[in-house]
């Protein structure tokens, strides 16, 4: 007797977006687009012609990991493939979920598709936060094609991902809403009677959907969640209208959210845009980065430290005096502490955007650490050795060597590396001008030392 008679699971329909539309649930999870022509935004991976969308349409792909912020429609989009691709789709947390579990939605999967000729799409929300051996699971029932994958994660994949998923996967980066998109969702929440506030008689002002809009930061869930707010919390007039204001909008979403994490993409790229700014000589930008990284509640004391660097990188010998600025705002910082030192990091983060650059002392280490690595090691020159110790005369250490304070100037055109390596090449940018002049006389000298 076949006994997958008796161990054939239970038919079920998909768990799609339609299943959340009940009257009691929030008008965010109501409002879910249930095809790829209600999605809203996302045109860079799904507008016609494009590979995600393609792929979809053809029912042709078996790995997805969508990455981006929260509220920018991941689980969304994978109800919707499942849906347009007319599979059973199965939902596993990254946070509850165990082996076991990914064990048996895979057995599972594969006794569906032998009975009823189904795929089966695997959808694990925050992949990031399985452990090795979690993920480790997946790739057999992946190669085999027991389920089609779909993992959702608000963590870059290429870091949070194990290497192996990842190589199996196509990964797509999902960028936060427009204004314009959420605007959209608004007017098509109070338009629509089925599932939407048509039915309440609601009329919401330009500027407070402007307001919602701007302050939901490019998460949909967060606007349509405070559009509900607003409209339950307000009285109809006399005329039965509830009319969303401004300021009903404003104690709706007071505080603007800032997508901003401390130890991801948020954090990584919005330091990598405050340093990239100052080194453009942009102080609007510079100001702009620094205050969402205060905004988001950033370590002042890791802003700092870059700005220290960046003082000595991109600003360098052109004027030295950014260094001391910045060493001193790292001080200030340190005893002074929020919100006045919000003060000193603009004023350290100005100086350098709008201070000369020059990145050549950062370029000649590097350069001659690379020469050392890569090269033969050059022996101390006799001349340059230490005399002094006993026994150091016999081997003829320090002689030869001419001290420049003797000299006219400070300065003796004797060299003090062999071969004639040049590691530092000064710009003509601020300070360094007069640097550079410096040097060049004294490198002609050292030429014309050599040659005689």
């Amino acid at each position: 007797m076949n006994n997958d008679f008796f161990t054939q699971p239970t038919p079920e329909p998909p768990r799609a977006a339609a299943a959340t539309h009940g009257k009691a649930a929030p008008l965010a999870s109501r409002m879910r687009p249930r095809s790829l022509a209600e999605y809203t935004g996302q045109q860079h991976i799904l507008a016609e012609g494009k590979l995600l969308r393609r792929a979809v349409q053809a029912d042709r792909f078996s790995s997805i990991i969508l990455y981006g912020p929260p509220g920018v429609g991941k689980t969304t989009l994978a109800h919707i493939i499942s849906q347009e691709t007319k599979s059973r789709f199965i939902t596993l947390s990254g946070v509850e979920s165990s082996v076991a579990d990914i064990r048996r939605e895979a057995e599972h999967a594969q006794q569906h598709t032998r009975l009823y000729d189904k795929s089966t799409i695997l959808f694990v929300d925050e992949i990031h936060r399985f452990n090795k051996a979690q993920q480790d699971v997946l790739l057999p029932h992946l190669e085999r094609g027991t389920v089609r994958f779909i993992g959702a994660t608000t963590h870059n994949p290429f870091f949070y991902v194990n290497s192996p998923l990842v190589s199996r996967s196509q990964v797509f980066q999902l960028e936060p809403l427009g204004i314009a998109d959420l605007e959209g969702l608004v007017d098509r929440a109070l338009s629509d009677a089925e599932r939407g506030l048509a039915s309440q008689n609601v009329r919401i002002d330009a500027d407070a959907r402007t307001h919602l809009a701007t302050v939901a930061d490019g998460d949909a869930r967060r606007c349509l969640n405070a559009l509900e707010l607003a409209v339950l919390t307000t009285t109809p007039d006399a005329q039965g209208e509830i009319v969303i204001t401004l300021a009903a909008a404003e104690e709706s979403m007071q505080q603007k959210t800032v997508v901003y994490d401390g130890d991801g993409d948020a954090h990584y790229d919005t330091i990598s845009a405050f340093i990239k700014s100052m080194r453009a000589s942009d102080p609007d930008a510079t100001l702009y980065w620094l205050a969402k990284m205060l905004h988001a509640g950033e370590d002042i004391r890791f802003i700092s430290r870059r700005i220290v660097i960046a003082a000595s990188e991109d600003v360098g010998l052109a004027d030295s005096n950014a260094l001391r600025v910045a060493v001193a705002a790292q001080q200030a910082v340190e005893a002074i502490g929020m919100p006045e030192a919000r003060i000193i990091l603009a004023h350290a983060a100005v100086y350098n955007a709008t201070a000369p650059k020059s990145n050549r002392a950062y370029k000649g280490i590097d350069a001659a650490l690379k020469d050392i690595r890569e090269g033969r090691t050059l022996p101390v020159p006799r001349h340059l050795r230490d005399g002094h110790y006993k026994g150091a005369k016999q081997f003829g250490n320090g002689e030869g060597y001419l001290y420049p304070h003797d000299y006219e100037g400070g300065f003796v055109p004797q060299r003090c590396l062999e071969g004639g390596s040049v590691y530092y090449e000064p710009t003509a940018n601020g300070l360094e001008a007069r640097i550079k002049e410096r040097l060049d006389h004294w490198r002609k000298q050292w030429a014309e030392n050599a040659e005689s």
